[in-house]
């Protein structure tokens, strides 16, 4: 009984010092798009960290590391009743974690081009944005919002991200060139696009109809080769009036090439319609963040 109590708590803290690891490695690339590329073209961000960029360039002896943390506390009362304890806490240290990048990350990149330098800095953000919701918490600001309306609505995260961050650019571009608004802009939407890539692209799922005459030997070769489950549903040919198996099953997105050649191989005549999923809840095939 106290080995595995002492198994279960070195489990617990690799699980604790993995996801800290996560947020940490999140928020230093993140501070690094901030200090390296966002403050030297005086571009400005989305979320917090884009207001806190606002108030910093109208003063300039405000730290972006204080402001972000200050503008933070709102936030986190409203993220204390809507998202999990867990994700809270989590939360909490990634905002202290990238607060603290903020201030001592100082990498300075030599890009000159302003249109290669947004690219540049929404590959790295929406990177490190994406490697920290892989955890199990955020680095505060919007990613909070996100979560919250990922779990309840299903709306993407990437598209919470870019919709409240084009309206922190609209506030911001009165206070900049509508030039560096443009640039700005751009950098959101990679940003947008390489976070959702990270958190959900990688492991997207894809489903898979099948309506052959050799549905029973697919079937078979679906749960024997790829080792997933298989919903036969009853439908009737349209023209032909003839009662048909129709074949429904989520794979991932590497198993599509076995599965094609798989059906190639039994029956080439079969009508195979591969679609994208959002999300996928369920044992071993789910891909939904563990927020």
């Amino acid at each position: 009984m106290p080995q595995r109590s002492g198994q279960s708590a070195v489990r617990s803290l690799s699980r604790v010092l993995w996801n800290l690891g996560l947020i940490t490695l999140g928020s230093v690339l993140c501070a690094v798009a901030v200090s390296g590329i966002l403050i030297p073209h005086r571009f400005v961000s989305g979320g917090v960290t884009g207001l806190a960029l606002v108030i910093h360039y109208l003063l300039p002896s405000a730290p972006v590391s204080v402001l972000y943390f200050l503008l933070n506390i709102p936030l986190f009362a409203f993220g204390w009743v809507f998202v999990g304890r867990r994700f809270f806490l989590y939360s909490i240290a990634g905002m202290v974690i990238f607060s603290g990048a903020l201030q001592w990350v100082q990498v300075p990149l030599a890009v000159q081009d302003p249109f290669l330098s947004a690219l540049l800095a929404g590959i790295i953000s929406g990177a490190g944005s994406g490697v920290i919701l892989k955890s199990v918490g955020s680095a505060g600001g919007t990613d909070i919002l996100s979560v919250i309306l990922l779990k309840r609505f299903s709306i993407r995260v990437g598209a919470t991200v870019l919709a409240f961050n084009t309206g922190v650019l609209i506030a911001a571009s009165i206070f900049s060139s509508l030039e560096s608004a443009l640039y700005t802009l751009i950098y959101l939407y990679v940003s947008s696009h390489i976070l959702n890539l990270v958190v959900t692209g990688l492991s997207q799922r894809k489903a898979v109809f099948i309506i052959s005459s050799h549905s029973e030997e697919i079937r078979g070769e679906i749960l024997r080769q790829i080792r997933r489950g298989v919903t036969i549903i009853r439908g009737q040919g349209g023209y032909s009036r003839r009662e048909e198996q129709i074949l429904y099953t989520v794979i991932t997105f590497r198993e599509v090439p076995r599965l094609k050649r798989m059906i190639r191989r039994v029956d080439p005549g079969a009508f195979v319609v591969i679609t994208d999923t959002l999300e996928v809840m369920g044992h071993r095939i789910g891909n939904q963040p563990h927020w």
